[in-house]
């Protein structure tokens, strides 16, 4: 990638900040600055990460008390029509698997789910033609629909870009959330990670979709050329676009994609991310993917300030991740049962339906986006 961000220069030069001031006062519920979340993003001592993750932890129980939510996830088909720099099935991959999932089996898939006992359900895919374009658009409505007619748990759907009255469809027939992820808020770093894609239309998918009664999420990626200061933008960004969930996660190379030589920093950052994301948007959901880690990264990114476990997966049904596409699926790593014993053993709960449902509601608002 020839186009790294740099840092701004003078981000921070001949600013002093008191990092205990920044965080007592985010326990009252004042919101760092732009400028203290920079430097919050660039803290590198143990002690300090230490009090940042505790933090973090006070606010999140602060307003969700001990509940953690989970989704489950159904990737439903992998093929795509985009060639995004840092996705395995991009359109151009041939190493990547390439599946589409039958409606009786997305159904019978997210029944399942509900059984184990998640609190909403993941509908996911690539921009698949199938899916996409005047006959696709169609199949898509329906398919959300039947889903819908099927299981009694909230919807995410998770399709790519989409026409307004898709958008508006999709919230009639039964879909709650819609995630569509920027990935960066910088126009520049967006072309490479994004070639052939607009920024400004992306972005008014989010605000589109709320104006029509779903939730939305937005997110970001790490360790794909971007500085603190595009980390910090991104939050805040994020925040001033009052999403309803904001997630970060690190960028895992895949082979056979223009970013597969790539290398990352390791997890410590999207832990110090997920903390500053507590601090500044402090009362949305936070999730913490079984996507990067699997069940063994769960723990770390909990304690830094997640309230959601997304990638829940069925063993042994065929289905794929995303960043890692066979992590602890088919050895049951990433179901209920595997989370929730994780979850006891930090004198956490799943988040019981009846309190997901109400943060739902409570947060279901056109008059909120503005």
């Amino acid at each position: 990638m020839n186009n790294v961000v740099k840092h701004r220069p003078g981000d921070l030069d001949n600013m002093s900040f008191d990092l205990e001031n920044i965080l007592g006062k985010a326990v009252d519920g004042s919101r760092p600055t732009f400028t203290e979340t920079v430097f919050l993003l660039g803290l590198r001592d143990p002690s300090d990460l230490e009090r940042l993750y505790n933090v973090a932890n006070d606010i999140r129980h602060k307003h969700f008390s001990n509940d953690i939510f989970l989704y489950g996830f159904v990737y439903y088909s992998t093929y795509c029509r985009n060639r995004c720099s840092f996705c395995f099935y991009n359109h151009e991959n041939d190493l990547s698997p390439r599946y589409r999932k039958t409606t009786d089996e997305i159904i019978a898939l997210s029944e399942q789910l509900q059984e184990g006992g998640v609190n909403l359900i993941d509908l996911t895919m690539g921009e698949d033609p199938y899916y996409h374009g005047a006959h696709g658009w169609r199949r898509l409505v329906q398919l959300i629909s039947d889903v819908n007619d099927h299981v009694e748990l909230p919807l995410m759907v998770s399709p790519g870009v989409l026409p307004d009255m898709v958008l508006k469809e999709l919230a009639v027939v039964g879909a709650d959330w819609y995630a569509c992820y920027q990935e960066t808020h910088n126009r520049q770093l967006f072309k490479s990670l994004r070639p052939g894609q607009d920024f400004d239309i992306r972005m008014g998918q989010r605000l589109s979709a709320a104006r029509y009664g779903m939730l939305v999420e937005d997110g970001m990626m790490l360790d794909v050329g971007e500085s603190q200061w595009d980390r910090a933008y991104a939050i805040h960004q994020m925040c001033a676009h009052k999403m309803h969930q904001i997630r970060a996660m690190t960028f895992v190379p895949q082979a056979g994609t223009p970013m597969s030589s790539m290398t990352s920093s390791g997890v410590e950052d999207e832990l110090k991310t997920i903390a500053v994301m507590r601090l500044v948007c402090q009362d949305r959901l936070i999730p913490a993917s079984l996507d990067i880690d699997g069940s063994m990264g769960l723990k770390r990114r909990i304690d830094a300030g997640a309230n959601v476990v997304t990638s829940i997966i069925p063993p042994d049904k065929g289905l794929a991740g995303v960043a890692q596409h066979e992590l602890d699926i088919d050895n049951g790593g990433r179901t209920v049962a595997s989370v929730s014993r994780i979850l006891d053993s930090m004198g956490l709960r799943r988040g019981p339906q009846t309190h997901y449902d109400q943060f739902i509601e409570m947060h279901r608002s056109v008059k909120e986006m503005g």
